[in-house]
Parts: structure tokens; C-alpha cells; sequence
């Protein structure tokens, strides 16, 4: 027990060393001219060592808005606008999927075409069953990237067995109880396992989340993209690594939304019941719909 303390605090304490470092020395990881700078990308972004100087900032943050609130307050409104604003756009991808299989539908039943053509100059044409396929992507697109938008939103459906029966207080408790246990450690666990099956299916040799990084350097002498373009059916959408990126964007998302929610929850906690929704941007249906607002 001693030992898992110790090593916690060492960790700690070796963060603002790694952080340091790889500000400083940045072509050791970002010049990816260079086999062995990608290689230790892959390993530090699902590295104890990542996830230490992520949690040491984290640590820092929640310190200094404590002792000044309004600094937190800053916080949760700039991560808010960040998944608002992501949210807001790719949620377009949800008329873009319409609109496609509009297209595909016509194409096959009324012009009885095999492909279809996109673009002016060089166009991007693709097969009738490609673009039927794609539109996969674009569901993955608003699962993914407009998850933490519909979270600001109050989108999401919740299961309510004694929440709307509790006090101000206590329901700020059970957020931040929420943030801590299930969203943040759900985020961490979807990062470690999706961000190494990212990579995967980008480079060869493939890497894996027990190797070491002297283990990866070493594997870099052989390193060359290799990126995924299988597609399920010949000639079928074969973009699939775009899905395992989607899945790393997501769990980031997640993870920073989590300390937005556990930052609104104890502020919320601290001024009582008169800060609930303070600063919040919330979407409307235009005047004469707020009995329709948040039913869905």
C-alpha cells in the first residue's frame, strides 16, 4: 500500500518534468519525418506518463478555482463553447446524410446509375454502394462529436429514480459523484484501448498497449503507413480508420466535458440553488416551443 502511494506521488511529481520536456523538445515527438518521433507519439498518448501530467493539470486547475471561483467559472464556460460549438456544426452532418441518400435513390431507381460523381475538375467517383456505406460515417460523426453538445443541451436521456426528489445540494453532490466515477474513468478506459487500436490500423509494425517505448523505437526501424482501406464489401466504403479517429475524439471530449460538468456541479454546490444554469448556452426553439424545450 505504502509502495502504490509513493509511486502515485512520484508520478506526480515526474509530470512537470515530462510536461517540460516535451515542450521543449518537440521534434522528438512531432517531427514525424523521423520514424522514431512517431513511434514515441504512440507511446506516450497512452502513456502512465500522459495520463499524469493530464491529471497533475487537472489537479492544478481544480486548486486555483477553488480558491477563486470565478476562475472555474471561466473554465466550464470555455469547455461549454467548445463542445457547443463542435456539437452545433457536425450535428449538419445529420442533414448531409439526408440529402445523400436522397441522392443514392435517385440514382439508382430514377437514372439507374452504378456510381456516382462529386466535384468539379477532378471529381471523387465512387461506386452507388461506397457512398451507401459512407453514410455511416456521418452518424458516427454526430454519436461522437456532438455527444458532449447534447450533454450541455440536456439531451440525453436519464434514468431518474431519486434525483428530482433530492435537494439543490445533493443533486450537485450525485453530479460530481457522476463526473468522477463513471465519466472521466469511462473516457480514460475508451482512450487507452481506442487509441492503440487507432494506431493499429495507421502503421505497421502494429503497437501494443504492453509495449515498452525502448520495445517501439525499436519496431520503428520498420515502421511504414500502412493505413486501413478494407472495406466490407469490394467495392464498399473503404475509409474505416476514419472511425477508429472518431473513437479517440469522442473519449477526449468525454474526458473534458467530465471536468466541466464536475467544476458546474461544485459551483453550482458553493452558491446554492440561484447559480443553477448560470452561464449556460442552451439552444432554443424560438418563442411559443419552451414546452417542447428539453423533451427530447
Amino acid at each position: 500500500m505504502l509502495d502504490a502511494i509513493v509511486w502515485f506521488f512520484q508520478n506526480i511529481a515526474q509530470a512537470f518534468y515530462n510536461f517540460g520536456y516535451a515542450v521543449t523538445h518537440p521534434a522528438l515527438w512531432l517531427d514525424w519525418s523521423d520514424k522514431q518521433a512517431i513511434m514515441r507519439f504512440v507511446y506516450y498518448g497512452g502513456s502512465v506518463e500522459f495520463f499524469f501530467v493530464v491529471f497533475t493539470l487537472f489537479l492544478i486547475v481544480t486548486a486555483v478555482g477553488i480558491w477563486k471561483n470565478q476562475f472555474l467559472w471561466g473554465c466550464v464556460r470555455g469547455l461549454e463553447a467548445f463542445a457547443n460549438t463542435f456539437g452545433r456544426f457536425f450535428a449538419w452532418a445529420g442533414l448531409l446524410m439526408v440529402l445523400q441518400q436522397i441522392v443514392i435513390v435517385f440514382m439508382q431507381r430514377v437514372f439507374t446509375r452504378p456510381d456516382i460523381s462529386f466535384g468539379f475538375g477532378i471529381p471523387l467517383q465512387m461506386d452507388v454502394s461506397w457512398w451507401a456505406e459512407e453514410l455511416k460515417l456521418y452518424n458516427a460523426m454526430v454519436v461522437c462529436l456532438c455527444c458532449t453538445y447534447t450533454f450541455v443541451q440536456g439531451g440525453h436521456v436519464r434514468v431518474d429514480l431519486i434525483y428530482a426528489g433530492i435537494s439543490h445540494r445533493a443533486k450537485r453532490v450525485v453530479d460530481m459523484c457522476g463526473a468522477v466515477l463513471f465519466m472521466m474513468p469511462m473516457a480514460v478506459l475508451t482512450w487507452m484501448y481506442g487509441w492503440y487500436f487507432m494506431w493499429r490500423h495507421l502503421i505497421v509494425p502494429k503497437p501494443s498497449a504492453s509495449d515498452t517505448l525502448d520495445r517501439l523505437l525499436a519496431k520503428s526501424r520498420a515502421l511504414r503507413w500502412n493505413v486501413e482501406t478494407i472495406g466490407f464489401s469490394p467495392n464498399g466504403f473503404n475509409a474505416y480508420f476514419l472511425f477508429k479517429i472518431l473513437l479517440v475524439a469522442f473519449a477526449a471530449m468525454v474526458f473534458l466535458h467530465a471536468i466541466a460538468f464536475l467544476y458546474r456541479s461544485y459551483l453550482e454546490y458553493v452558491e446554492g440553488p440561484e447559480s443553477a444554469g448560470k452561464y449556460l448556452d442552451k439552444d432554443s426553439l424560438g418563442e411559443g416551443e419552451e414546452a417542447y424545450e428539453g423533451t427530447h
